[in-house]
């Protein structure tokens, strides 16, 4: 009988060793990865798994969503430009009454024409809300349900609720997209710090 040497014995071993703790790493990245994403995406992760049809393609959408956006040059508004889109939503609003179809047209571009402003690119609407998931996750099924309530008026089947429901949804986006640059904080003198703190 051919016996083995004790010495491969044991390099065989710390191979197996090596490639199972490999494993393990790999596979808890991976469950971190998951977590990771799911705790960031919210129901925008369970919504692309239901879409693409597994997790493993979702999450690769997902990360190549947050590389895309990472390139991008998303900038908050200046002041005048916030003031200016808010005084357009607002008009938009004031119209609902007589024109709920019109309007919710009308909020669908204003929130195309804020999400251009900010730096978003233009693609077709999922390439838009994928884009808008990175940073908003919460408010990407917001509008995902504008969109759908805009696509049944198209067709001539949403109701004036449903249109309401649109433009309450567009609203949501606009707030959150509606990001204002910072005005530089003056400094205080540390005389007038006590008198306040009084």
């Amino acid at each position: 009988m051919y016996a083995i040497p004790t010495q491969w014995i044991v390099v065989g071993s710390v191979i197996v060793l090596a490639a199972l703790a490999l494993a393990a790493w790999f596979f808890a990245r991976k469950r971190q990865q998951s977590r990771r994403l799911q705790q960031h995406f919210g129901s925008e992760y369970g919504r692309t798994v239901d879409a693409l049809g597994g997790r493993t393609k979702a999450e690769s959408d997902l990360k190549a969503r947050e590389k895309r956006v990472e390139r991008l040059s998303l900038t908050p508004l200046a002041s005048a430009e916030a003031a200016r889109f808010s005084q357009a939503w607002n008009a938009l609003q004031g119209r609902f009454v007589d024109s709920p179809k019109g309007v919710v047209v009308q909020a669908d571009q204003l929130v195309r024409e804020l999400m251009l402003k900010r730096g978003y690119p233009m693609g077709d609407f999922e390439r838009r809300a994928g884009d808008i998931s990175v940073d908003h996750p919460t408010i990407v099924a917001s509008y995902r349900a504008a969109q759908a309530i805009a696509l049944r008026d198209e067709r001539g089947v949403a109701d004036t609720e449903e249109l309401r429901q649109a433009v309450v949804h567009y609203r949501a986006l606009f707030d959150e997209l509606l990001e204002v640059k910072g005005a530089p904080e003056e400094a205080i003198p540390a005389k007038s710090v006590a008198m306040q703190a009084v």
